[in-house]
């Protein structure tokens, strides 16, 4: 029986597969550079078209290969804010979540909801807009209507000694697809900022 890889492998695979590619080492040589747009077309390179096409290429056949081994797309991450540690679920970024992957992730999401809640209480908060290009100021009481229409969660921080910013992302569908932004409206998410009064995000 031949060996499975685990998610841990996978995940080394595709980033050496990934510099591979970005180096040059790995083209697809049928890949054109055109969408079709000669505007937008003027500003692409063969190559690159080629090394980016001969990665997604590779990347999908890592999705099948999840999928026909059952190979999760789940890591486990720790965050520790204001003394308070949580450890939860995360899809893996260049992995898929599998469906029993999916059902990790959902039933994580409202303790670590509740555990951004109470590490945020007093700063404020912004709800990305534009493509994360921009920023809203909200009230806490927005988060209700925004979590009851998604499925899962992901959190991140930046602190620095004056400086802290906790980042709740709230999606729905595929991980993978939602934050590449490429599988809209199946896949998507809303990135909800936490920073100290008076800042601004930062990410």
């Amino acid at each position: 029986m031949s060996k499975v890889y685990s998610t841990a492998e996978l995940i080394k695979i595709l980033e050496e597969e990934r510099q591979a590619c970005l180096h040059g080492r790995r083209l697809n040589l049928t890949a054109a550079p055109s969408t079709g747009n000669p505007v937008i077309d003027g500003f692409l390179t063969s190559d690159g078209v080629q090394k980016f096409t001969a990665y997604q290429n590779f990347k999908a056949a890592v999705h099948e290969y999840q999928r026909e081994h059952q190979v999760s797309g789940i890591v486990w991450r720790e965050i520790t804010v204001k003394g308070y540690t949580l450890r939860y679920p995360a899809a893996a970024d260049q992995l898929i979540a599998l469906p029993i992957d999916l059902i990790t992730l959902k039933a994580a999401k409202a303790s670590m909801v509740e555990f951004w809640q109470q590490v945020t209480e007093g700063m404020d908060l912004y709800l990305s807009v534009n493509s994360g290009k921009d920023f809203r100021s909200i009230e806490p009481t927005d988060l209700e209507a925004i979590d009851r229409r998604t499925e899962w969660a992901s959190l991140w921080k930046w602190e620095k000694s004056d400086f802290l910013e906790i980042l709740l992302q709230l999606g729905w569908g595929q991980p993978e697809e939602a934050y590449y932004k490429r599988g809209w409206p199946a896949s998507g998410s809303e990135y909800i900022h936490a920073v100290k009064p008076g800042q601004k995000p930062i990410c």
